[in-house]
């Protein structure tokens, strides 16, 4: 007889005055799917942690901690996430550059910023749900460091990127020439993305293939959002990750966060410094 936290289930189901076949019937429907999006969340997890892990080295640390998976399903969901790794490359988590688009030189590197929208910067994270995940792009300014702007998405189709861009440039003011640096993913590679940045005056610049430290600052924002946010959380569904995920970035991210690099201030209140 299965046990739910001290009771059996057919005690749980009469005092929640649900029929057995309707409890098994939905435990069937939706405990694979929570277990599978459990792994899926605790191989992400290993593989950012540890850049360089391949399967058989994620397998091994799951087994560490007591999880068991077979090496094959963790080949298979590792695949599914683009999680496998190359040797001296990066894991490439929402990143797939395998397309026929134009890529560009990463202008970033060369750049020595001198105040607010001279180079964004952009990425896209997952954030998991207890069956399935969703996806995030954010632009930063990487002279403050503030979230200009964010898309939540149930994909990683280009109108994920094109969201948080579009987001970005309603609420800032910008001129001809300020850099867009991203990776080299199909989202910001593809032709509407592009067009759109030039259009509007951007100079596009994309990280080096493999190379993680091109993208510093979102990669840096990234890990504090995990840490500070989602891995605090456990969202039930996309109206709530919304709300929660839209209130750290705007209310606390932005404008009560210290940050080191702008002086220990949060991003708001050192662009309103820097503007005076």
């Amino acid at each position: 007889m299965m046990q739910l936290e001290g009771f059996q289930a057919n005690h749980a189901c009469d005092i929640a005055r649900v029929s057995r076949a309707g409890f098994y019937r939905h435990y069937d429907e939706h405990a694979p799917r929570q277990a599978d999006v459990e792994l899926r969340d605790l191989i992400q997890r290993i593989a950012l942690d540890n850049r360089c892990y391949g399967y058989r080295r994620v397998t091994a640390e799951l087994h560490r901690q007591g999880v068991v998976a077979n090496h094959k399903r963790v080949v298979r969901l590792m695949r599914a996430d683009n999680l496998l790794a190359v040797r001296k490359r990066r894991f490439v988590f929402t990143t797939d550059s395998r397309h026929g688009f134009a890529i560009y030189s990463n202008l970033a590197a060369r750049l020595t910023l001198t105040g607010i929208n001279q180079l964004w910067v952009a990425d896209i994270t997952y954030v998991r749900l207890r069956e399935t995940f969703l996806y995030l792009a954010v632009v930063l300014d990487a002279y403050s460091r503030r979230v200009v702007g964010w898309e939540l998405g149930e994909d990683l189709r280009a109108e994920l990127a094109l969201g948080a861009l579009n987001r970005a440039l309603a609420d800032r003011a910008i001129e001809p020439g300020i850099v867009h640096h991203s990776d080299r993913g199909v989202q910001y590679c593809c032709q509407a993305y592009v067009e759109r940045l030039q259009a509007c005056g951007f100079v596009v610049s994309m990280s080096r293939a493999g190379n993680p430290y091109d993208n510093a600052k979102a990669e840096s924002f990234m890990k504090t959002l995990k840490s500070e946010e989602v891995y605090r959380n456990e969202y039930r569904d996309f109206n709530e990750a919304h709300a929660s995920i839209g209130e750290f970035l705007e209310r606390v991210y932005n404008q009560k966060r210290l940050h080191s690099a702008p002086g220990y201030l949060p991003p708001a209140e050192f662009e309103n410094g820097a503007s005076q």
